[in-house]
C-alpha cells in the first residue's frame, strides 16, 4: 500500500520544535481545518484582531473553507459557496461553487501547500532552521507555499512562469525569500521542472514541494475540500435533487481528488476533468499555450487518479477571457441584469477568477451533455477571485478596446448560453488508460519516478487508498508536535 513517508528524523524534528516554540506557532490539524469548532477558543480570540492576509502564525487556522467572509478579524461559519442561477448559465441544472477568495492569499492553494509542507515539518524531514522550501507553480500554489512558509518560520523560493499576472509577482516579492521567473506562461510547466533540477544540482540545502507529484496536495483536497462540498450538498439537496458530480480544471490534479471522496458518499456521481482547448493534453495528447491562469498543462500530474475520471472537456480560453470581461466590466454587468440575472448575483461575479470561469463552463458542458434538469446538481470550485487578476482587465482594454454593450451581448449569447458539448470525451476504460500512460513520458523518463510505481497506480487497488487514509495519522503527529513545543 502506497503512503506518504512519515518516517521521523528526531534531530531535525527537535530543531523544528524549537523554531515553532520560539515563534509561538501552533499547527492546525486536518480535523480542525474541516471543522473549525475544534479550534481552541484562545486561537479564535486572537484571530479577532488579525487580518486575513496578515503574516501571522495564527492564520494557519484560517486554512479552511469556513472563514467568515471578511478581510479582518473574521471568525468561522459555514462553508463559503455561491450558486449560479439558470438565467446566467443557460442550463436548468443547479451549478454551485466553493468560494476560494476567503482563504489567506485569496486562493485555496494555501491548503494544498500546507498538506505538502506540514507532514515533513512535524516528522523532521524538513528542517526550517537549515533548509529552504521550494514551491514550483504556475501561480497560486507558490503563493500559498511562500505564505505557509512565512507563517511557519521557513525560508522559501517561489518559482512561476514570467507571463503570470503582475499581482502575483508584486505580492511574492514581499513574502518569498526568493522569486524565480521561468520562461513562458501558464502552460510552460516543464520549464518549472527544469528549474527544480537546476536547484537540486546547485548544492543548496533545500526541499522541493512539487504540487504535481506531492500526495499531500491530493490528501488535503480529498479530506478538506471533499468534506466541504459534502456539507453544502447536505444543506442544499432537496428530496428530489440528485448530485451528479464535480467539474474541475485539472491543474496539479489536487482539487479533483475531492471527486473521489464524493463518489464514496454519492455513488454514481461523476468527475469531469477540464483543460484549455488551446492545450488539449488529456483530450487529444495535444500541446500549446493559453490564458487560463492557474491550471497547468502539457503533462498528466502524478497525483491524478485517472481511473476515477469520467469525462474530459476542453474550454476555449477566448471564452474565458470574454466572460471575465462580461463579469467584471460595468457594461457587462448591466447587460446581465437586463437579461434577468439578479443584481445580487452580478455583484458577486468577481468571485470567479479565470480557472473559476473555466470550471463553470465545464459544468455547463457536463449539464448539457447529460441533459440535466432542475433537480440535478453539479459542483465546481472557484479557486480564486478576480482580485488576483485586476491588472488583466486593464490590459484587455488596451489590447481589445473598450467592452461595449454589443460585446456583452455577443459574449453572453456565444460564450455563455452558447456553450456546446463539442471538445468533450466521455472516457472509456481504454481512454483512461491512454491518459494514464502519458504520465510515463514526464514522470518516469524525466522526473525519476519508477516503472513499478506507474504500474501500481493503475493496477494496484490499494495504491490510492493508502494515501487517502493518512489524515488521522498526520493529525496525531501534528498534535504530538504541538504538545512538545508547548505553545498550545
Amino acid at each position: 500500500m502506497a503512503k506518504i513517508d512519515l518516517t521521523i528524523y528526531p534531530e531535525h524534528r527537535d530543531r523544528a520544535i524549537q523554531r515553532v516554540k520560539e515563534r509561538k506557532i501552533v499547527i492546525p490539524t486536518f480535523a480542525q481545518m474541516k471543522n473549525p469548532d475544534l479550534i481552541p477558543a484562545k486561537v479564535k480570540e486572537e484571530l479577532g484582531s488579525i487580518g486575513l492576509w496578515d503574516i501571522h502564525p495564527r492564520n494557519l487556522f484560517r486554512i479552511s473553507w469556513k472563514n467568515e467572509p471578511k478581510a479582518r478579524g473574521g471568525g468561522f461559519g459555514g462553508v463559503n459557496y455561491f450558486e449560479l442561477p439558470s438565467s446566467l448559465t443557460g442550463t436548468p441544472a443547479r451549478i454551485i461553487g466553493l468560494v476560494g477568495k476567503w482563504f489567506p492569499t485569496g486562493a485555496h492553494k494555501v491548503g494544498a501547500a500546507f498538506g505538502c509542507l506540514v507532514p515533513r515539518l512535524v516528522t523532521g524531514q524538513f528542517d526550517p532552521a537549515t533548509q529552504k522550501a521550494v514551491w514550483p507553480s504556475t501561480g497560486n500554489y507558490c503563493r500559498g507555499g511562500a505564505y505557509d512558509s512565512a507563517l511557519l518560520g521557513c525560508q522559501s523560493i517561489a518559482i512561476l512562469p514570467e507571463g503570470m499576472s503582475r499581482e502575483r509577482f508584486e505580492w511574492l516579492e514581499k513574502i518569498a525569500g526568493e522569486v524565480i521567473a521561468t520562461p513562458g506562461s501558464e502552460s510552460n510547466v516543464k520549464e518549472i521542472f527544469d528549474k527544480c533540477w537546476e536547484l537540486r544540482r546547485s548544492g543548496q540545502d533545500l526541499v522541493i514541494f512539487n504540487q504535481f507529484e506531492e500526495f499531500g496536495n491530493y490528501l488535503w483536497h480529498y479530506n478538506v475540500t471533499g468534506h466541504a462540498i459534502e456539507e453544502v450538498l447536505k444543506r442544499e439537496l432537496g428530496p428530489k435533487d440528485n448530485f451528479r458530480g464535480v467539474a474541475l480544471t485539472t491543474g496539479s490534479a489536487g482539487t479533483i481528488a475531492c471527486g473521489e471522496y464524493l463518489k464514496s458518499v454519492f455513488p454514481g456521481s461523476k468527475t469531469v476533468a477540464s483543460e484549455a482547448l488551446q492545450c488539449p493534453t488529456l483530450l487529444r495528447n495535444g500541446f500549446g499555450a493559453h490564458r487560463i491562469e492557474g491550471i497547468g498543462d502539457k503533462h498528466v500530474p502524478w497525483v491524478h487518479n485517472v481511473k476515477e475520471t469520467d469525462m474530459v472537456v476542453a474550454i476555449d480560453d477566448n471564452a474565458v477571457v470574454n466572460i471575465a470581461r462580461l463579469f467584471n466590466e460595468k457594461v457587462g454587468r448591466e447587460y446581465l441584469v437586463r437579461k434577468g440575472v439578479p443584481e445580487a448575483v452580478t455583484a458577486n461575479l468577481d468571485l470567479l477568477g479565470f480557472s473559476g470561469i473555466a470550471n463553470m463552463l465545464s459544468a455547463i458542458k457536463m449539464a448539457k451533455y447529460y441533459e440535466m434538469g432542475e433537480n440535478d446538481v453539479v459542483f465546481v470550485v472557484f479557486t480564486d477571485s478576480m482580485e488576483l487578476y485586476s491588472s488583466r482587465i486593464g490590459e484587455y482594454r488596451q489590447e481589445m478596446g473598450e467592452f461595449t454593450a454589443f460585446d456583452a451581448a455577443e459574449t453572453f449569447a456565444r460564450d455563455l448560453h452558447g456553450e456546446r458539448t463539442d471538445n468533450l470525451l466521455e472516457l472509456s476504460y481504454e481512454d483512461r488508460k491512454r491518459i494514464h500512460n502519458l504520465k510515463y513520458y514526464t514522470w518516469v523518463e524525466q522526473q525519476g519516478r519508477t516503472y513499478d510505481e506507474i504500474q501500481a497506480q493503475w493496477y494496484d487497488p490499494d495504491y490510492w487508498s493508502g494515501y487517502r487514509s493518512q489524515a488521522d495519522e498526520i493529525d496525531a503527529l501534528i498534535t504530538e508536535f504541538n504538545q512538545r513545543a508547548g505553545v498550545a
